[in-house]
Order: structure tokens, then sequence, then C-alpha cells
């Protein structure tokens, strides 16, 4: 008598073990950290007791502030390159992705002294602004400058693949309905790359909130001028103040998770709108 084989779902449940055993031990490796430090400062109860210090609402003002700024900028900037490099191919295109995609690999402190380099007061082009009485190293206008330069990256990508996947076939029928090139892009192309485009931006404002080396090489540390919220963590640190770090700490920890969860949820949104157009 011949012992049945296991079904096929079962051997499958059996296979998927191991991998969920290492799926586990990974979550909790690389969100323990992250655990302990907001429940340090939820338990203790400093982030309630320092979040309103003038050194972190300063910081967390100006950070806000500039991200803002930043994400406009990267908006007006990075939108038309995205869309050139989403519908053309010319020669020299992919050297121009490698230099744009070039900041999110490079050591922020990096790109802050190569900021500094070319915006400094004896940068390349430092004789020309100081010519024109504009001083950018140092001051908050260096700030929105380092969160943008590492964060467009991002946006670009993002807005990059959004445009790509826009249907032709509806451009040309918005077309031939009458629609010039400035209404298609806004009431066409950009709602059906609506959700690249708010990923993009989520992500890059992420990116730009927790700034830290470009900003600090270029922009410096000086509180209620260029001292953001990543830079209150380091101050604090290396002043002694441990519950002030912790607190900001967690401050830029619960930003970004809510960032990442928004994210999940437009890409969450964006597959059910695919599912819905494929199954109509």
């Amino acid at each position: 008598m011949s012992v049945a084989s296991p079904s096929r779902a079962a051997r499958r449940l059996d296979s998927s073990r191991p991998l969920a055993a290492v799926a586990v031990a990974a979550a909790v490796v690389l969100g323990l950290p992250i655990a302990a430090l907001v429940a340090r400062a939820l338990l203790d109860g400093s982030l309630v007791a320092t979040a309103g210090l003038p050194v972190v609402a300063d910081a967390l003002v100006l950070s806000l502030v500039t991200t803002t700024a930043s994400v406009v900028l990267m908006v007006v900037a990075g939108t038309p390159l995205a869309l050139l490099l989403a519908r053309r191919r010319f020669r020299g295109s992919v050297l121009l992705e490698t230099v744009i995609d070039l900041p999110i690999v490079l050591p922020p402190s990096v790109a802050g002294l190569a900021l500094l380099l070319l915006l400094g007061r004896n940068g390349v082009l430092g004789p020309a602004l100081r010519a024109l009485g504009i001083e950018l190293p140092f001051t908050t206008a260096a700030v929105v400058i380092a969160q943008s330069f590492v964060a467009a990256p991002l946006f670009i990508r993002s807005a990059r693949n959004g445009f790509a996947g826009v249907d032709h076939d509806l451009e040309d029928a918005a077309r031939v309905d009458g629609a010039g090139e400035l209404e298609l892009f806004a009431r066409v192309t950009v709602p059906l790359a609506g959700a690249a485009l708010a990923a993009g931006l989520v992500m890059a404002w992420a990116r730009a909130l927790g700034e830290f080396g470009a900003t600090i090489m270029f922009a410096g540390n000086v509180e209620g001028h260029t001292q953001t919220l990543p830079l209150v963590v380091y101050s604090e640190f290396q002043a002694g103040n441990l519950d002030t770090s912790v607190a900001a700490s967690s401050i830029l920890v619960l930003a970004a998770f809510g960032v990442l969860v928004a994210v999940r949820l437009l890409h969450w949104g964006r597959a059910l709108d695919i599912r819905s157009a494929a199954g109509g």
C-alpha cells in the first residue's frame, strides 16, 4: 500500500516556513533598534518633555519650511526633466540619467563639499554670485539647496517611471479632441502618472527631512538659521543631552514611518486602479 504524497499546498507551506523564519528574523534585526529608540522616548516621557524645547521646536519648523521649499524646487525643475527622460532618447541620455542618479549613491558629506566648491565664497561660481550680492553657504537657502540636491533624484526617477507608463493612445485621443499640449499635460498626463509623482514627492520629502551630511557641510549648524532636526540630534548628542537627542530622533522616525505608510498606500491604490481598469 503506497503512502499518499503530500498535497501541493502542504508542500508549498513546508517550503515557505524557512523563508518566513528568515523574514521574521530580518524584520526583528532591522526594526528592533528603531523600536528601542521610539520606546525610550515614549516611555520615559522625553518625547513630550523635550518636543517643546526651543531648540527642537525651532529646528522642526525650519525643517518643515526648508523641505517644503525643496519640494517646490524639485517639482519645478524636476518635472520637465523627468518628462524629457521618459519621452525622448537622445545621445547622452544614459549619461544624463547617471549624473542625475549620482547624488543617491554619493556620501552626503561629499555632496555637501561639492556644493561648497561650486557655490562657496571661493568656489567656481562664488565670485559671480558675490558680484550679484548673493551669499549662499551657511544660510537657510543653502539648506534648501543641499536638501534638493540629495533628494531630487528620488522624485525624478519616480516621475520618469510614471510618465513612461502613461498610455500614449489616451494622450493621442485627447489631442484629437482638441486638447493643447499644456492642457493635455495637466488634465491627462499628470493624473495618469499621479500615483508615481506623489510617491516620488513623498520619498523625496522624507529624504530631504532626514538630510544631514550635505547640510552640515554646505549650510553649517547655526541654531535658528540652518540647524534642522537631524542636526539637533547630532548637536544634542555631542553635548551630552541624550534625552533631547532621542526625542528629536523619534520625531524623525515617526515622520519617516508616516511617509513610508503613505507611499505604500499610494502604490496600493495604484494597483487597485490598474486591476479595476483591467477588469473593466
